[in-house]
């Protein structure tokens, strides 16, 4: 018997959707991947930014590379195929002018929150011991691409005991907002006071 005179079955022999699963599924794929196109631009603007700073001579800092293994040679074109061999680590990594690492995550959103749960276990475990290590570590937030927040890694770490969530709401955030001007997402501004150490924090009456 043929599948096309199976009721609910297509040729193929799958269930087909109602019209309502098949317009939520097409609405479900259309923002996932404008939410992808989004956090792509969130990162672009990141680089030209710290390639501002670069210029500057104030940073340099890069996008992690992910790690990958070609599964194949390369054909004419120089294409081949390949798989990621490790977890993602943070975005990205660098030095400020003196020496002090910088190592960040982004991620961008377009809810009215931000969840704990974005960052990968792998991500976590590298945030936590750069930053123990002595690292600038934060996640840097963008909503909608309109409003952008750097949250430092020990505010994200601690968001359940401090927020009662696992999630920041943008009026939590409001402290940790980044500038974007003329084209430049200020987020390394005033990055030696909010992370110095806790002793150097104590005796700079200024930062108060």
């Amino acid at each position: 018997m043929s599948w096309d005179t199976v009721p609910g079955k297509n040729s193929e022999g799958y269930r087909d959707p109602t019209a309502a699963t098949a317009l939520s599924n097409v609405q479900r794929s259309q923002r996932g991947l404008q939410s992808k196109r989004a956090g792509e631009h969130f990162e672009n603007l990141i680089s030209a930014s710290l390639n501002w700073y670069k210029d500057k001579g104030v940073a340099f800092i890069e996008k992690t590379p992910e790690p990958m293994r070609p599964l194949r040679p390369p054909n004419r074109m120089g294409q081949f195929l390949a798989c990621y061999t490790k977890a993602g680590q943070p975005d990205f990594k660098g030095t400020l002018t003196g020496g002090r690492a910088v190592v960040f995550e982004a991620k961008h959103t377009d809810s009215d929150r931000i969840e704990y749960g974005r960052l990968t276990k792998e991500q976590i475990d590298s945030l936590t011991e750069h930053h123990r290590l002595g690292a600038a570590a934060f996640i840097m937030v963008s909503f909608e691409l309109q409003d952008f927040y750097r949250v430092p890694w020990e505010i994200w770490r601690d968001m359940k005991s401090r927020y009662g969530h696992k999630h920041m709401t943008q009026a939590e955030l409001e402290p940790f907002r980044v500038q974007y001007i003329a084209g430049v997402l200020k987020l390394l501004e005033g990055i030696e006071l909010d992370y110095a150490p806790d002793e150097e924090k104590k005796g700079d009456t200024t930062h108060e």
